[in-house]
């Protein structure tokens, strides 16, 4: 499979071989759903609790005498039919999230997402892509150059200067090849991969 490879300026120069097995999979939905929600529930955290009736600040005392009143005998206020009182099966702070997905199952859905990405038009292959200084107005030039408003790149190495010059642009993301995820695959319009990087893809995904 050949990739346009372009510059810093948008045009283009050359082509570059890609893997076939990576950039030229035939899109699987159900799998990459799977693979996409898998991703965003490993990464929550169980960081939420109720009280039981037991924990919920309470009084002891009945809250109204057991005959006469016509309705249903009470011993406290902490049951959890009433307002103020515990949960019956609360939501405990070490609650598990996870969801298991094969290495296997994971990689053909990476490769199922970029293989898409390719037919859509929406993977980009730069030649390079540095910074002199640390300034976001120097990168924020380089993206407009390249036509883009909302777009994630991708490279071998993050180097510091491009990490500052690009860590205040609300819509561009930069990251290594190795910390690429279906998710920001998915979520961002245009995904930009420097030459070196989709070497490396092809080594990690392929």
């Amino acid at each position: 499979m050949e990739l346009k490879v372009i510059n810093s300026q948008g045009q283009a120069i050359e082509s570059l071989k890609a893997s076939e097995a990576l950039f030229g999979r035939e899109y699987n939905e159900a799998l990459v759903h799977q693979v996409v929600t898998a991703f965003l529930a490993n990464a929550r955290s169980g960081n939420r609790a109720q009280l039981t009736r037991a924990e919920v600040n309470h009084s002891t005392k009945k809250p109204f005498r057991q005959k006469g009143t016509g309705n249903a005998r009470a011993g406290m206020t902490s049951t959890p039919n009433r307002r103020g009182g515990g949960r019956a099966f609360p939501n405990s702070p070490d609650e598990n999230f996870s969801q298991k997905v094969n290495r296997k199952m994971f990689r053909a859905g990476m490769a199922a997402i970029f293989s898409q990405l390719v037919r859509d038009e929406r993977l980009i292959v730069v030649d390079s892509l540095s910074v002199a200084t640390p300034k976001t107005k120097e990168f924020a030039g380089v993206v407009k150059s390249m036509g883009l408003e909302q777009a994630l790149f991708i490279t071998r190495e993050l180097d510091e200067n491009l990490y500052l010059s690009s860590r205040n642009l609300p819509n561009v993301l930069v990251i290594e090849a190795r910390q690429a995820d279906p998710y920001s695959l998915l979520r961002f319009k245009k995904i930009v991969i420097t030459r070196d990087a989709v070497q490396q893809l092809e080594e990690q995904w392929a």
